[in-house]
């Protein structure tokens, strides 16, 4: 079968490997769709988890698929369950350095046995769908990281996969005044049908200006600040951070889910002046069954805008590279569907 790998920065290729076989406490899963995440595009720039390494890097980490073949030592699961993968689980970091990767006809999970690797997933929610739990995990994670209320107002700066998965979670969480701040009026409409209730364009519009038009002025030492309430940062636009020191108001948290490479500027005179929130939103939670009852709620297939076969991989990874393209880009496994 063919896999997907990693040789070198912006070095990707189909290679062709034997295919898995199950240990006695491993599971070979039969992959439906596997998405392409932002972080698999940082890896390709990277060439590799951190950079090369001596071995080609297997990709894919967004994935459902059907259990294939399961060890003699694997009680909790079944050949033909229905599941959806946690790739870190176990240390097993498929698609994430690990040995495994998700852009491949099958594939193995280690010590399966083990449980919270695999999820068994409603005979009502289709593949495609159910590989977006990864990313709704992590967009799950960065609301959790703000602790949001009803009555909060919120703006998400972002509406990339995550940034589109936490609107979905605010929406399902019953915030009723979601902002979508984007500079793709492709990416703003589909943050609209998620649960956005107001979208800014960033290309045309200042987002701060926006915002205390939209959230209302909250004076700080006799300066109008935003009335937003709590911020996602989902674009990895440096400047987003340092904007929302000088902008937020009194006690306004902010969650970090997107990768910021450089390190950047943050005066802690302000922090401290106005008593701000700032915390870190790495993964999802261990448990993935939220993620999944969310999806059963609502439907979130908009965030798909591309569908691709696996044959057609560098056609895919091109688009998903576009930040002005849409949203999720799926890789279809069409035997498997």
């Amino acid at each position: 079968m063919k896999r997907v790998y990693i040789h070198g920065p912006d070095d990707v290729r189909l290679d062709e490997i034997h295919e898995p076989k199950p240990g006695a406490r491993d599971a070979v899963v039969r992959v439906a769709a596997c998405g392409i995440c932002g972080t698999d595009l940082r890896y390709v720039r990277l060439g590799g988890l951190a950079g090369p390494t001596a071995k080609p890097m297997a990709l894919g980490h967004e994935l459902a698929g059907v259990v294939d073949a399961v060890g003699d030592q694997v009680a909790n699961l079944r050949v033909g369950d229905r599941v959806v993968l946690n790739p870190t689980a176990g240390g097993n970091m498929i698609g994430n350095g690990g040995e495994e990767g998700g852009f491949s006809r099958r594939l193995l999970v280690r010590d399966a046995a083990a449980g919270k690797r695999l999820y068994p997933l409603p005979d009502s929610l289709p593949m495609e769908t159910a590989a977006l739990t990864e990313p709704l995990g992590v967009g799950m994670n960065a609301v959790d990281r703000i602790d949001p209320r009803p009555t909060d107002k919120v703006a998400v700066f972002g509406a990339g996969p995550i940034g589109l998965a936490a609107i979905a979670v605010l929406r399902d969480r019953g915030v009723a005044d979601v902002v979508a701040i984007d500079l793709s009026a492709t990416r703003l409409a589909i943050a609209r049908q998620l649960g956005a209730t107001r979208t800014i364009d960033a290309s045309n519009e200042d987002p701060w200006r926006a915002l205390r038009k939209f959230h209302g002025e909250a004076p700080v030492l006799g300066a109008p600040m935003a009335g937003t309430d709590a911020y996602i940062e989902a674009s990895g636009a440096d400047p987003v951070i340092q904007q929302f020191l000088q902008h937020a108001k009194g006690e306004a948290r902010l969650s970090v889910v997107a990768l910021h490479d450089r390190p950047i500027e943050i005066s802690f005179l302000l922090v401290m002046m106005k008593q701000l929130t700032i915390r870190g939103a790495m993964e999802y939670p261990e448990d993935y069954t939220d993620a999944i009852e969310l999806l059963t709620r609502w439907n979130l297939s908009p965030m798909i805008s591309h569908r691709f076969p696996l044959a057609q991989f560098d056609e895919a990874l091109a688009l998903a590279r576009d930040p002005s393209s849409g949203g999720k880009v799926m890789i279809e496994m069409e035997e498997n569907r």
